[in-house]
């Protein structure tokens, strides 16, 4: 039998409570598979660890991960810390610490759901987001001088190299030749920022030489902005920089119901160490402890990452019972539904338990 081994780290806030859940329905599709099991190492890694040790995570964090298949992760972030020391601690210094470069993000409306746009119907909003992860505008590079002065200054310096934009381009690019429509929309602001996203174009078209077979356009971040909104049956695979995918995965994922629905892969795609899975809607205080934390997106994450790990049929019976629970009508409160972080992983549960193909 295939034994995957995963790091699972709930982090901060309502990551605590859908990582458990997605624990859950993992297990589910487990026993129902049965030719495969995972091996499941829980770490409590987050703010909570930092208050008690000084540190996000231990100072030997990456080498004890770097043993493991994947990483499963939950959510990082706490109102009583800054935000930059709860962010940097964990979650980018495990995506920058194992060069995780490409960000995934798939987006679409699942059944019993309904987008906020008006008129959108099932299979107009069917997207893949790529986005640039390394990088870019949060590469973390710039400072600050004479603090708490009049003549204070802070500088942040985006980082474009040929290897980094090249690796994501041809992600994305690959991405796209395997999927119908094979499309790729380059998001950009080279009119406003003459340098990196000049040479952001630059090497975009010149990968784009390599993909005969794929269509590719460019678009303006603020353009792209409003064509989410007004013609999104026209988009099918975006690639974008640090920043602008993660503005625009976001809108995405509010466009297709809530931010609880919207999943995330880092990906290592030379798998020289673990990739992470993780839903993008962040540790959400507002609603910790209350039990009604949506679990779709870190189930729908689970799938991803049962990919990654080439369990593609334990993927597909996976996201079947999700679409399952949707189109029951089995919603959280911020689809709109009654129903708690409970009801949606039981019914996820008995979807997979009863699925017979």
């Amino acid at each position: 039998m295939r034994t995957h081994r995963i790091a699972a780290i709930g982090g901060d806030g309502i990551g605590n409570e859908v990582i458990p859940a997605g624990l859950e329905v993992l297990r589910a599709v487990q026993e129902k598979q049965g030719d495969f099991a995972l091996d499941v190492t829980d770490f409590p890694w987050g703010s909570d660890f930092y208050r008690a040790t000084g540190r996000m995570m231990p100072e030997d964090g990456l080498d004890t991960l770097r043993g493991f298949d994947a990483i499963y992760f939950g959510a990082v972030g706490d109102p009583h810390l800054p935000d930059a020391l709860t962010l940097w601690g964990l979650r980018l210094a495990i995506c920058q610490g194992f060069d995780q470069y490409a960000n995934i993000r798939p987006t679409r409306v699942l059944p019993g759901l309904q987008s906020p746009l008006r008129g959108v119907e099932a299979g107009q909003i069917d997207w893949v987001i790529v986005r640039e992860n390394s990088e870019g505008e949060y590469a973390g590079h710039g400072g600050r001088a004479h603090q708490g002065h009049a003549i204070e200054v802070a500088t942040e310096t985006s980082i474009f190299t040929r290897v980094g934009v090249e690796r994501i381009m041809r992600t994305a690019f690959r991405i796209a030749a395997a999927r119908p429509r094979k499309l790729v929309t380059v998001v950009t602001k080279s009119n406003a920022q003459r340098h990196g996203m000049v040479f952001w174009d630059e090497v975009a078209a010149h990968v784009a030489r390599e993909f005969p077979e794929v269509t590719m356009e460019k678009e303006l971040v603020d353009a792209m902005a409003a064509r989410f909104v007004r013609k999104p049956a026209s988009i099918d695979t975006v690639v974008a920089t640090n920043l602008h995918a993660d503005i625009l995965s976001d809108l995405a994922g509010a466009l297709t119901g809530s931010l609880g629905i919207a999943p995330t892969a880092n990906l290592d795609p030379e798998r020289r160490a673990p990739s992470m899975f993780e839903p993008i809607h962040g540790s959400a205080f507002d609603i910790t402890g209350k039990g009604v934390a949506n679990p779709i997106a870190t189930f729908w994450t689970a799938c991803m990452m049962l990919d990654h790990l080439g369990e593609h049929a334990a993927s597909a019976r996976l996201m079947r019972g999700i679409e399952a629970a949707t189109a029951k009508g089995v919603l959280t409160p911020d689809l709109g539904g009654t129903a708690t972080t409970k009801d949606v992983t039981e019914a996820v549960v008995a979807a997979i338990r009863g699925d017979n193909t």
